[in-house]
């Protein structure tokens, strides 16, 4: 490109994103980029490991879903609102659409599709209308708090199944894993549960230590351990090797007749679930209104949370009429991320939301929507690189998930745990969502307390009418579908 041509493409993209008015360069930009896409590359590998757990659905297949839902969701956030954001399917989202809404409830892989669609329909209508607001306000202070700890305990619950840190035990229930090499444990048996150990150390470790990228490169060395230490294993390489497959084509077949389309060809079919004992009309009905609701609420407290957050953390807020400080654009943020989840949805994931991660990035000097758009680039060229993906075992990737359950569950310091009126509905939010596998049951136990004690303690005028209106609506669901 001549110095001229040159020149003239560098004043579009600045002409268009404003990135030297908001005090970054191109440059900038595109390390930022680059940052984000680090710190939350490990999505391809977590999302595409936790959804073959349905069984209807390959790693292959989710992995060229989750890297074009990331790739579209990124674009559209960075080109409508022109913040250095990227987006991919959400984190505790995806676990209440795989072991709540398919493998506890009985909904197919493309039932539960139809809530994520409906969840983005909503979004979009309620942002278009302003009615966001009036939900969010009628959701106590304390459930909010409580929801992201909630889900994050059950994130990490989850990651020490994946990484078989914490097995079944008809004793108990669960147990830990035996690391007792002179009793009945294997080396076989205890080699993937130290990978497991290192490469949550290691996460925390690089993450104390400021390195960009903390999470991916755990999970990248634990997997070069992996294969390692199964140098001493007896014909563990030799079973490796008979299902390495090096085509990269191969995954966009998978994703084709597996995940694409499957919301509109199957999805609004329920009939296996109805014909299971105990399912009627009625209680499908209900039970459609109070999951598709939870997958709207769960998707706009993590929505909003993220997007103030990530922006607190780069100076990027601005005051409005009132002299309180907001995201800018907020509400072109919110459109992008409904209809980035609508495309989610028809591609085959979970609820497409705004990555914390963006922080990163952001942390970077990433101030404009080219962040996003180099962030998209590069889950692009990821796209074919699912072979080497499926080389990473669970036990790598199941540390991720109990460090994101770090993450999550600082939210309770914004609780106070001295007032029992909080107390008890945060920790029935916070305890039943990992402990009955279930979100939705999680929300629904935080908020019939709240009603209840708030009532009882002569304080139901704090009570919102759309506080008794969702209670009543999850009070319904226990009863007609439970």
């Amino acid at each position: 490109m001549k110095s001229n041509d040159a020149g003239k493409s560098i004043s579009f993209w600045n002409k268009k994103f404003r990135y030297t008015e908001m005090g970054s360069s191109l440059k900038t930009e595109v390390i930022a980029g680059l940052t984000t896409f680090l710190a939350m590359a490990y999505i391809l590998v977590v999302n595409s490991g936790m959804f073959a757990t349905i069984g209807s659905v390959s790693f292959d297949a989710m992995y060229v879903t989750t890297a074009l839902s990331a790739i579209i969701g990124s674009v559209l956030i960075g080109l409508l609102s022109n913040l250095p954001l990227a987006q991919a399917p959400g984190m505790g989202l995806n676990a209440f659409f795989v072991y709540t809404v398919c493998l506890t409830l009985g909904f197919s892989y493309a039932n539960a599709l139809v809530f994520v669609l409906i969840d983005g329909l909503i979004f979009i209508m309620l942002t278009a209308t302003g009615l966001r607001k009036i939900i969010f306000d009628a959701i106590p202070p304390v459930v909010k708090a409580a929801i992201p700890a909630g889900i994050g305990l059950f994130i990490a619950f989850l990651g020490l199944q994946d990484a078989k840190l914490v097995i079944p035990s008809e004793s108990t229930g669960v147990t830990l894993a035996s690391f007792n090499l002179l009793g009945n444990a294997s080396w076989a048996a205890v080699m993937p549960l130290i990978v497991a150990v290192f490469s949550l150390l290691l996460i925390a470790v690089l993450s104390y230590r400021k390195v960009k990228g903390a999470i991916l490169w755990g999970i990248l060395g634990g997997t070069g351990l992996y294969y390692i230490l199964g140098l001493t294993v007896k014909d563990f390489y030799k079973g490796f090797a008979e299902t390495l497959s090096f085509n990269p084509l191969k995954p966009f077949s998978a994703f084709a007749s597996e995940s694409f389309g499957k919301v509109f060809t199957e999805g609004f079919d329920f009939s296996a679930y109805l014909s299971a004992d105990g399912h009627s009309v009625g209680g499908l009905i209900i039970l459609f209104i109070t999951t598709a609701l939870a997958f709207c609420m769960v998707d706009m407290f993590d929505t909003l949370g993220t997007l103030y957050g990530a922006c607190r953390s780069g100076d990027l807020l601005v005051k409005n009429d009132k002299g309180e400080l907001e995201v800018p654009n907020m509400n072109k943020a919110m459109m992008a991320d409904a209809i980035a989840t609508c495309t989610g949805s028809v591609l085959g994931t979970s609820t497409v939301t705004t990555f914390v991660e963006s922080s990163a990035g952001v942390a970077a000097g990433g101030k404009t929507g080219i962040t996003s758009l180099v962030t998209s680039a590069a889950f692009a060229v990821a796209l074919f690189f699912a072979p080497l993906a499926k080389l990473i075992p669970a036990y790598a990737y199941g540390a991720a998930l109990i460090y994101v359950g770090v993450l999550m569950i600082g939210s309770v310091k914004d609780i106070d745990w001295k007032n029992v009126s909080v107390s008890v509905p945060a920790f029935l939010t916070i305890a039943m969502m990992p402990f009955t596998y279930n979100i939705s049951y999680g929300i629904a136990f935080g908020l019939l307390s709240y009603v209840v004690i708030k009532a009882f303690c002569g304080e139901i005028k704090e009570i919102k009418i759309g506080t008794w209106v969702i209670t009543a609506l999850f009070i319904a669901m226990f009863f007609l579908t439970h």
